[in-house]
Parts: C-alpha cells; structure tokens; sequence
C-alpha cells in the first residue's frame, strides 16, 4: 500500500499535466460546438438574403418579407405552442412592439437590397448595435470603433451615395435602426416569456402587420406553388433555422464571442452575394466590409467583456 502510495506521488506532476490538458480539450470541443452553430446560423440567415433576392422579381420586396414572417410565425407557432392565457397587459404591450420592430426590419432590409448589393446592404445595417453598443457602453474607446466604422461606409459609399442607390442605402441604415431596436424588445421579451414562446408570438404580429402589404404588392402571386415552396426556404433559412442554431449556443458561449461572430455577418453576406447573386466586391468594398467588421469586434469585446450570454438572437 505505501508502495502504491509513493508511485501515485512520484506521478503527480504528470497526472496533473495529463489532467489539465485533457481539461483544455474538453472545453475546446465546448467552445468550438456552439461558435459551429453560431457561423452557421450566420450562413443560413445570409444565404437564406440571397434566395429571397433570386424571389423578389416573383413577388416583389414586400411580397418576400410576408412569406417570409408568414411562413416562419406558423413554423415557430406549431413547434413552440405558446400559451396566450394568463401574460399581463405589459407582457402582450412587449410582445406586439418586438412584432412591429421585427416587421419594420424585414421590410427596410428588403427595400435595401432590391437596390443595392447584400454585402453593402448588411454592413450599412450592422451600424445599428454598432451604435447600440457605443451608446450603452459610454466608454471613450468606443468612439474610436464609431469613426473606423463610419470610415468604412464612407469608402463603401465611394464618398458619398453616388456610386450606391442612396434609396437602398438609407433604407439599410434605417433597417439597422431597427436591429438595434430589435435588440432590446428580444431582450425584453426573453425575460417575460419562456423558451421561445414570446418570439413565435412576435413573429405572428409580425407577419399580421406584413401581410396587407404583401398581398398589395404581390396579390395572387404569393400562393403560386414555386414561390411558396422558394418562400418557405426563406423563412427556415432566415428565421427557424438560425433562432433555433444561436438559442442552442447562446447557452455555453460568452455573450463577447457571440458578439463578435455575429459581426462577421457583413462579410458572410458579401460572399452570399458573390456566390449566388454574382455581386462583385471590389478591392475598396472589402476594405470598407473589414473596417465595420473590425469597428463592431472592437466595440463588442470594449463592452461584454466576456460575460455569459443571457438573452436570445438578436437579428431577424
């Protein structure tokens, strides 16, 4: 038994070693499971941009952003199955304002990139938690991260919004206006709904609010069975399936990496459109891309610090 005793310490400087790299294993293949989700939350959202551009002559912008929260809301309502008894006046006052930002959204996103590429439309739109970020933050430093990314505009506008659709540009930025708003009603809904019983209900008003305006637009083309089946795509795409990647690894990722992975969407959408649109990015564009990019990392990271994430995703 002594003898077991001494060989057990004379180990212990290698079992120990043995220990902590296995420990860094392990929690390597925890890290690298939900950034997995998270990137490819991203791709589908982005790719998901792209086909419902290819669809928008079938159906117009508007028509695209009804399908889309149509689709998704009947989605998330069968899988989810809310409860709509027994929520306070506050509570559905939340739920409807998250629906009417999230429908906002959808429709200026859509109006943009009808106009102006899906790399260009996406950076314009990430200005707004850019902004968010800064505001709540109030940290000198994060001025600095505001003037890269305002540089980055400039140069994607070519120094002004000659060379870009000022329309679609305008339309992104107030799209990004509304992600940001987006931000704090999901938080808000996440506190006073389980799961994700609020954003399938948000999503309904969402697609109550849209519908009108797609069936305007696009009348007897929305049920078409090819733009449906198209429409659909878009809206597992776009909604279902991102919410359900990100919710999964927003449980075990630091709400920084999170962050900071969802800033690379500008990027992600930019090579959505070069693949499958066939949108070109000059030398100047994927400056201006990195700069934003660069801009919202730094932000992000001055802000969280680290800390756990505790609310669910934040972009439609």
């Amino acid at each position: 038994m002594d003898e077991g005793r001494t060989v057990v310490v004379a180990n212990e400087p290698e079992a120990a070693a043995a220990l902590e790299a296995s420990a860094r294993t392990a929690g390597s293949r925890r890290t690298l499971g939900p950034v997995a989700l998270v990137v490819a939350g991203g791709l589908s959202v982005q790719f998901g941009a792209a086909i419902a551009v290819l669809l928008m002559p079938r159906a117009g912008a508007l028509g695209v952003v009804t399908l889309r929260l149509v689709l998704a809301a009947l989605v998330l309502l069968v899988v989810c199955r809310p409860r709509l008894r027994g929520h306070s006046r506050a509570d559905w006052g939340t739920v409807v304002a998250f629906g009417a930002v999230l429908a906002a959204m959808n429709i200026l996103f859509y109006q943009a990139v009808e106009r102006i590429p899906l790399g260009a439309a996406v950076t314009f739109e990430v200005l707004g938690p850019l902004v968010l970020s800064v505001i709540v933050s109030r940290r000198l430093v994060n001025l600095v991260w505001a003037g890269l990314a305002l540089g980055g505009v400039v140069l994607l506008s070519g120094g002004g919004f000659d060379r870009l659709d000022p329309v679609g540009a305008l339309f992104a930025l107030s799209a990004g206006a509304m992600w940001a708003a987006y931000i704090v009603f999901s938080a808000r809904t996440g506190r006073r709904f389980p799961q994700a019983d609020g954003l399938a209900l948000a999503m309904a008003v969402g697609a109550v609010l849209s519908l009108p305006l797609g069936i305007a637009e696009a009348g007897s083309k929305l049920v078409v069975p090819s733009t449906l089946a198209l429409g659909l795509a878009v809206a597992l795409m776009s909604s279902v399936l991102p919410y359900t990647l990100e919710l999964l690894a927003l449980r075990r990722l630091p709400a920084s990496t999170f962050a900071v992975l969802m800033s690379l969407e500008p990027a992600i959408a930019a090579t959505a459109g070069f693949l499958v649109l066939h949108q070109a990015l000059s030398a100047t564009d994927a400056l201006a891309i990195a700069l934003v990019i660069g801009a919202s990392m730094g932000a992000v990271r001055t802000q969280v610090g680290g800390r756990p994430a505790t609310r669910e995703k934040t972009k439609a």
